[in-house]
């Protein structure tokens, strides 16, 4: 069962373009999988029916998990159980009658612009790095995608005379995004200073030269907030999010920042209306005469 789920993680990378991090997490959860049937002294696929896996989720509320988690890990086991089906390595699959737990739906966080501009005046733009991680972070903002997305472009991957971008995603679906003036701006900045070190044709560079990891622009993020003395978190994500939500504020079709983020789903990309409107609500609550708000 072990061997089986290390080529679920594999596949997962190299078929599903998942990123590191992501696979990672699937690791972790099926970890927690393997040693529950190690203590019920489960060994074959053929022990593993509805009532076992019922059991499993008992197992983890007993474990204390929060519903988000739980509801990861049983969404981790459907996924290797559909890949397990594929592979004809069991014949039939007792997650599909398991629900999730319900969770509260959280809006994902996104950034007020002039906290976006704040966060932008960190790096230092007088040296390689420093050029390196304000590109980053522009080109999270300015194209909306996954750091997964940012970590593979290459040179080849970008049209400097149409400023489009074209992003391997998840599944390896392709799509194109743009880019606008000031990343524009940036880039005519960092290549020429990426290109004395570079031994790569990544787009994003380490110090030795090569390309980035997913944890190694986590890192950097992290690093600039230590270095700007910001109290909060921030991710890729919420770039991401930030990208969306400022995107539909300033008036754009929901279906156009769905094609651009890469969401297969419009309901994906509909939690950002929800943004929006709260924006549009407080703004109107704040500033209009009759609002009723003292």
């Amino acid at each position: 069962m072990e061997k089986d789920i290390i080529e679920f993680l594999k596949y997962l990378k190299r078929e599903k373009n998942y990123s590191s991090y992501t696979v990672l997490n699937y690791g972790k959860d099926l970890k927690v999988f393997l040693r529950f049937l190690d203590e019920n002294k489960i060994t074959n696929y053929k022990a593993i029916d509805y009532q076992v896996i019922r059991k499993y989720l008992a197992y983890l509320y007993e474990l204390e998990y929060s519903s988000k988690s739980i509801a990861r890990h049983i969404s981790s086991l459907k996924s290797l159980y559909k890949y397990l089906l594929k592979e004809n390595i069991v014949e039939n699959n007792p997650t599909h009658l398991i629900s999730n737990p319900k969770i509260e739906k959280k809006l994902p966080k996104f950034l007020y612009y002039n906290e976006l501009e704040k966060l932008l005046e960190i790096p230092d733009r007088n040296t390689l790095f420093g050029m390196r991680d304000l590109t980053i972070l522009e080109t999270f903002y300015s194209t909306g995608i996954r750091v997964s997305e940012l970590v593979n472009i290459k040179l080849e991957d970008i049209d400097f005379h149409e400023q489009t971008i074209r992003i391997l995603g998840k599944g390896n679906k392709e799509r194109i995004v743009l880019y606008g003036k000031v990343l524009k701006e940036y880039f005519d900045s960092y290549l020429p200073l990426r290109k004395e070190l570079a031994k790569t044709n990544h787009l994003f560079i380490n110090k030795y030269g090569n390309g980035l990891t997913d944890r190694g622009v986590r890192l950097i993020i992290d690093n600039i907030l230590k270095k700007g003395a910001v109290n909060y978190h921030i991710s890729p994500h919420t770039l991401r999010h930030t990208f969306a939500t400022h995107m539909l504020d300033n008036g754009a079709d929901l279906r156009v920042v769905q094609e651009l983020l890469g969401h297969e789903s419009l309901s994906s990309t509909e939690v950002y209306t929800h943004l929006s409107n709260e924006h549009l609500r407080e703004v109107y609550l704040n500033t209009h005469p009759r609002s009723g708000k003292k």
